[in-house]
């Protein structure tokens, strides 16, 4: 019996992944989209006069099976892939893109929400149930519904083929972040910590292979860039770890990326936007473009004045060890390393021994039990990898949802951290709970070892802690607008606001105890650590915001026919430090080409940042970062409304206001006038 096609009897209805086959898929999804595809015929074909219970709950419902198929299959093609389920993704991209045409330009069934929308004021809604409707109504004409003839084929179309090339973007980059490591010998350890030992000694394990490994996992190559003494080394695994997605052959992504944007430029053409950009940015908080690149450019100016001024204090560091020349990307760190120990006597194999990973988990959850009342309990269950681990969430004694965590990077995982879901929460047939995942690509200690984060670690840590509270804590009637279905310039708040939570000395006081000793991090270093948080914020703004701006630019008018000449040019009229690259550059930009979520929309990650900034301010100008009724009101306007009112409803029900810019820059270390 196929798993997926059976009622699971799990606890808390888990996927039974003890159960569950790679050959499964392919049947559930057969199934699921002759499910789907009835359900549509039967809501569209309805001979009843439409209604909300008829028509929008209907929709709610109509892909139940491709939930339950899809939320397992897409988690795992992201944590734990293989060749079998990157075929199968691959025979799904055009597959899902044809459904959704399908459904979006049905002319019965958007007649119906067409209906229901032009008459909402007089159908007795409830507010829920009204914003519900405008979101379909929404979604249906951003698609492609009120097209007709050439226009509505040649859309369907487009949307295919952006499908297509969404997935051999990210199977690309998977397969070179997977087949990439440089082999140390003995020798070739020069200034490495042990703690960086004993993870690329486990990374060569793991790949079969004697001695030390650095791969391209982030957890392994920024920490060798900090600390490798060996300039070439260096300078042979950044080259490395830049060059993802644009190496040659099969697995390169320049010309997947020329023509998605092409594609893009179009759909947006045939839906009546000038570009890309303003098709994507209507819905969002910031609206245009002009809007963001306001925000970009405010920021911008003064990150790159800090950021030239560093760049002049690690030359002379770089000259004064007798290295002539200019100081190149693979010895920023390097040296901002050594800055950091003679400016803040903070070195980071000082510092990380106080930030164990399962101690870090356990702050985590201590500041949402301190802030929201809820408690986590660990559940003994079959998961996908055993490197992942879950708890049951509970609140006021009674389940809240089930929290998954899988932290250590491996070779079926693709780079970066994320929140995904398994299940989301619902109260439309019975009270649905969740099943939130956080995917993170930490270094794995060898066995009887803890598992230790660099500073930075723990702060994606508890930011995708901050995107799980907010599937967790979702408290809403239909799953169009559960926990993070929010506008993609919102989306980060939750999550960056949760990172506050970190640095409270009160919470370092009591979980950053040292693996060794278990003693508590010395009050001394934890206030130069705290000193230190802005330290280096030039690069990282810099890094940041040059990749925004790209991303802005490539969508905002006409597709570039050489997107890596006019990234060169976008940078070039930036006066980007020579020092310093884009953070995610294009032939690596999953956040960007891996599909439409982020794209025109990387700055949302600033433009949330603005509202967290300011929403932290509200508890320090409260004398209590964990104060309750603060804490309430958060939970209530942000962490647990979902998409139920617009963002910026949403922010001002919490803090009365809109924030500016400046509770951003003064969090930075930066003045406007920098």
């Amino acid at each position: 019996m196929n798993p997926f096609l059976s009622d699971w009897t799990t606890a808390f209805n888990l996927p039974p992944f003890d159960q569950i086959k790679d050959s499964d898929f392919a049947p559930a999804f057969d199934a699921a989209f002759d499910q789907s595809r009835a359900a549509i015929t039967a809501i569209a074909g309805d001979p009843a006069k439409p209604d909300f219970a008829n028509t929008v709950e209907a929709l709610e419902r109509s892909d139940a099976l491709m939930d339950k198929v899809a939320g397992v299959f897409f988690n795992l093609t992201g944590a734990n892939s293989n060749p079998a389920l990157e075929a199968l993704q691959r025979d799904l991209s055009p597959k899902f893109a044809e459904l959704h045409s399908e459904t979006m330009m049905n002319a019965d069934l958007f007649a119906r929400v067409d209906t229901l929308f032009k008459q909402r004021t007089t159908l007795g809604l409830t507010d829920e149930q009204n914003r519900v409707l405008t979101l379909y109504h929404r979604m249906f004409l951003r698609a492609g519904a009120a097209l007709r003839g050439d226009d509505r084929t040649r859309l369907s179309a487009v949307s295919k083929r952006l499908a297509i090339l969404g997935t051999a973007f990210t199977q690309n980059l998977l397969a070179d972040e997977r087949e990439w490591f440089m082999l140390l010998g003995d020798d070739e350890l020069d200034g490495l910590p042990d703690f960086l030992r004993d993870a690329a000694a486990e990374a060569a394990k793991e790949r079969g292979e004697k001695g030390y490994a650095i791969t391209l996992s982030r957890s392994l190559i920024v920490p060798f860039l900090q600390f490798s003494t060996r300039r070439d080394l260096r300078e042979k695994a950044y080259v490395a770890w830049g060059a993802r997605g644009e190496n040659g052959g099969k697995t390169d992504n320049r010309s997947i990326v020329t023509e998605t944007l092409a594609l893009r430029q179009e759909r947006a053409r045939l839906l009546g936007y000038a570009s890309f950009a303003d098709f994507k940015l209507e819905p969002e908080m910031a609206k245009t473009p002009s809007a963001v690149r306001d925000l970009l450019m405010a920021v911008w100016q003064p990150a790159k004045a800090q950021a030239d001024r560093d760049a002049a204090v690690l030359t002379g560091m770089m000259q004064d060890e007798g290295v002539n020349g200019d100081l190149e990307p693979w010895d920023w760190r390097h040296y901002a390393a050594k800055r950091r120990v003679a400016e803040h006597d903070l070195d980071e194999a000082e510092l990380k021994p106080y930030f164990q990973l399962d101690r870090m988990i356990d702050a985590a959850f201590d500041c949402a039990t301190r802030l929201f009342g809820v408690t986590f309990r660990p559940l003994d269950v079959p998961l996908y990898h055993s490197d992942a681990r879950a708890w049951e969430v509970l609140k006021n004694g009674k389940h809240q949802a089930v929290f998954v965590g899988d932290y250590f990077a491996r070779p079926s995982k693709r780079s970066g951290a994320w929140c995904s879901r398994f299940r989301g929460q619902s109260r439309l047939d019975g009270d649905v709970r969740p099943i939130t995942v956080n995917v993170c690509n930490f270094a794995k200690a060898p066995e009887g070892q803890p598992s230790l984060l660099t500073f930075d670690d723990a702060h994606t840590l508890f930011h995708e802690f901050g995107h799980a509270l907010h599937s967790m804590l979702s408290d809403v009637t239909y799953q169009m607008i559960e926990g993070t279905s929010v506008a993609r310039d919102f989306v980060e708040l939750p999550s960056q606001l949760f990172e506050h939570w970190l640095t409270v000395p009160e919470v370092l006081q009591k979980f950053a105890t040292h693996s060794v000793t278990g003693k508590t991090i010395p009050t001394d270093l934890l206030g130069r650590l705290l000193a230190a948080r802005n330290f280096d914020q030039g690069f990282s703004t810099v890094e940041y915001t040059a990749s925004a701006l790209v991303d802005l630019d490539f969508h905002a008018g006409p597709a570039p026919t050489d997107p890596m000449q006019r990234q060169a040019e976008i940078l070039s009229g930036l006066g980007m430090p020579a020092a310093i690259h884009m953070r995610h550059a294009t032939p690596h930009f999953a956040h960007v080409f891996s599909g439409d979520g982020y794209s025109s929309g990387y700055y949302s990650y600033m433009w949330s940042e603005v509202m967290d900034a300011d929403a932290f301010e509200a508890f320090e100008e409260a004398g209590d970062p964990f104060d309750k009724d603060l804490a309430a009101r958060l939970e209530r306007h942000i962490y647990s409304a979902g998409g139920s009112r617009e963002a910026d409803a949403l922010y001002t029900a919490f803090r009365g206001r809109l924030p500016g810019v400046e509770a951003l820059l003064r969090g930075r270390g930066f003045t406007e006038s920098a």
